[in-house]
């Protein structure tokens, strides 16, 4: 089991991970990146950085993460934005690894904290991170603003 971070030339790569994710949590339709989009907006602008988990030397799986900021810590953290593991390595340690290797950046960085989110119904997903002793957040609800709603709201004076 290895780890290499993503370089320009994996944005294809990179796209089929995120298909193969939204085809897994049934939102294939929302799905409206490029890989135009994902060279500038992680390589140019660098605004988020890819992990990957290979066996050998096949990419198995992938974790595309950022930086965020805790004004009660005084110190950033790292968002985990998606993880994902090709159904054919599942439960063979590849993601488990994956947040270990996380949690080891996040250290190494000096970042208060590793945080992501999960779907309610993603049960499999849910227990692992249980497993791991990873605890949900009570009192807190995500909000998003996006596509037309945040066009809106961009417009308010």
């Amino acid at each position: 089991m290895k780890f290499r971070f993503a370089a320009k030339e994996d944005c294809g790569l990179i796209l089929s991970f995120i298909h193969q994710l939204a085809d897994y949590e049934k939102m294939s339709d929302q799905v409206v990146a490029t890989e135009e989009l994902l060279r500038e907006w992680i390589f140019e602008k660098k605004k988020a950085e890819v992990l990957f988990v290979c066996d050998e030397e096949y990419e198995v799986g992938f974790a595309l993460f950022f930086h965020n900021f805790s004004t009660f810590l005084g110190r950033a953290g790292i968002c985990l934005e998606d993880l994902f593991v090709l159904s054919e390595y599942r439960n063979k340690g590849y993601g488990k690894a994956l947040l270990k290797k996380l949690a080891q950046i996040t250290v190494e960085r000096e970042c208060g904290r590793l945080e992501w989110a999960c779907l309610d119904w993603n049960q499999p997903s849910i227990d692992f991170y249980l497993s791991l002793g990873a605890v949900p957040m009570e009192d807190w609800t995500t909000y998003r603003l996006s596509g037309e709603t945040l066009k809106k709201m961009a417009c308010i004076e």
